[in-house]
């Protein structure tokens, strides 16, 4: 089946503390944003690369693939109000009728090929993957009326991208009317009936956010 990824960026520099936007910050010399279209190329050349920018952002992003000669063939989508209406926007660049999309943040670099590949896999398969990683820290739950209660930290998972789907089945849900709660493809996915299979992430695919994220992605990715 044909492969597609779907690399959104519409983060600000608010908890970076940057004016730059963080997908545009340089680490080890390179936009971030760089790094991750590089790994899902680095995975395979087959795969169709589709980058969802800010419609604000576009011209800025040709200016910074000029100043890095980064020639790597990618298509370039504006995006939308929200996170749902921005990968509604990269579905729509897709022509193709069958396949599987990857949606991945653009602010995570350190993404493996391992991983990539294993979307896919799974994806074929059974139709959805999403990346995820055990809890290490203890949880307590706020409660609305006051308090708070210890969990079981092994009934949670934290979800991290790619999350990967068969292309017919995205579209289907994608079709629904936007909804606040959809946080991720996933949930998406689920509200239009798909059951969501999980595979293993990894703690070293960091989601950019704040300024010491910028050292430990530096580390990972040397």
């Amino acid at each position: 089946m044909k492969k597609f990824a779907i690399i959104v960026a519409g983060g600000s520099g608010s908890r970076m503390k940057s004016e730059l936007p963080k997908q545009f910050i340089a680490v080890n010399r390179l936009p971030i944003l760089m790094h991750t279209l590089q790994a899902f190329h680095s995975y395979s050349s087959q795969v169709t690369l589709i980058l969802v920018l800010p419609a604000a952002h576009l011209d800025f992003w040709k200016s910074l693939c000029v100043q890095h000669s980064f020639l790597l063939s990618h298509r370039l989508v504006a995006g939308g109000e929200t996170r749902f209406h921005s990968v509604k926007n990269g579905l729509a660049a897709i022509d193709d009728s069958q396949g599987l999309v990857a949606v991945h943040d653009g602010v995570r670099p350190v993404i493996s090929a391992e991983i990539i590949s294993q979307g896919y896999i799974t994806a074929e398969r059974a139709g959805t993957a999403v990346t995820s990683v055990p809890l290490k820290d203890s949880i307590r739950m706020v409660k609305s009326e006051g308090g708070n209660q210890a969990l079981d930290r092994s009934n949670f998972l934290l979800i991290q991208t790619p999350q990967t789907f068969r292309l017919d089945w995205m579209r289907n849900a994608f079709a629904q009317p936007y909804q606040q709660h959809y946080t991720d493809c996933a949930s998406v996915l689920e509200a239009a009936g798909h059951c969501i299979e999980l595979i293993p992430g990894a703690y070293e695919n960091i989601k950019i956010t704040t300024p010491e994220d910028l050292e430990w992605a530096s580390v990972f990715l040397k």
